[in-house]
């Protein structure tokens, strides 16, 4: 993870926190041990962030209410459309008609050029230094960003170390069938069975997104 960046700046790579993380998970976890040993036989590479706030976001709000497999779908085509180049600058240069053509809804549409036109102050805000709520509080001040998107912006683009996506049908799911037979869990219960793996739930959730999905996640 970078050091030295500016506050302004976000971090790239990967956590230094990681291979601590597995320790602590493997040793206190039993299920989460055999979770990690299994996807480490692959030698998987673990979360990275792209240093790209603007990126993390954008592919949240395509990922919003769909599935897996049709986020990645729309998503490549939005890629495509904009030349491999994912920046507000493309965006705002793309027409309507266009994105909508892609697979974005038209409200999707508007989250989309929203983002773009609010990253210039997006950029000044101190993100190194501030709070997981204080960015959440933040980032859900933008229209179609909920707490889901900026949960996916924390753990993606900031690397904490800590963060659970209740909201995340995906974790919801796994917890369901790694902890509890297959049997439906409220969103308070995984909370109760995710309260054992602070301070890293980030690296919890990772591994158990892989029991579910076969390509690592990424925003």
């Amino acid at each position: 993870m970078t050091i030295d960046a500016k506050p302004t700046e976000v971090p790239t790579g990967t956590p230094s926190y990681w291979e601590d993380a597995k320790r602590y998970l493997s040793s206190i976890d039993p299920i989460l041990r055999g979770i990690i040993d299994h996807f480490e036989e692959g030698e998987d590479p673990p979360l990275r962030s792209r240093g790209d706030l603007f990126y993390t976001l954008a592919n949240a709000i395509v990922g919003q209410q769909i599935s897996a497999a049709a986020a990645a779908a729309v998503w490549g085509r939005l890629v495509s459309l904009w030349g491999g180049a994912v920046n507000p600058e493309r965006v705002l240069a793309s027409h309507d008609e266009a994105l909508r053509g892609a697979g974005l809804s038209a409200r999707k549409v508007e989250y989309l050029k929203g983002l773009a036109e609010a990253m210039p102050r997006l950029a000044s805000f101190p993100w190194r230094e501030m709070t997981d709520k204080e960015v959440l509080d933040t980032l859900c001040t933008l229209r179609g960003i909920g707490p889901w998107t900026a949960e996916m912006c924390l753990i993606f683009t900031l690397l904490r170390p800590d963060v659970l996506p209740l909201g995340d049908i995906g974790v919801i799911r796994a917890v369901e069938r790694q902890y509890a037979e297959g049997a439906t869990l409220s969103k308070a219960e995984v909370a109760v069975v995710a309260e054992r793996w602070k301070p890293y739930r980030t690296v919890a959730v990772w591994y158990l997104w892989r029991t579910i999905d076969a390509e690592p996640v990424e925003y």
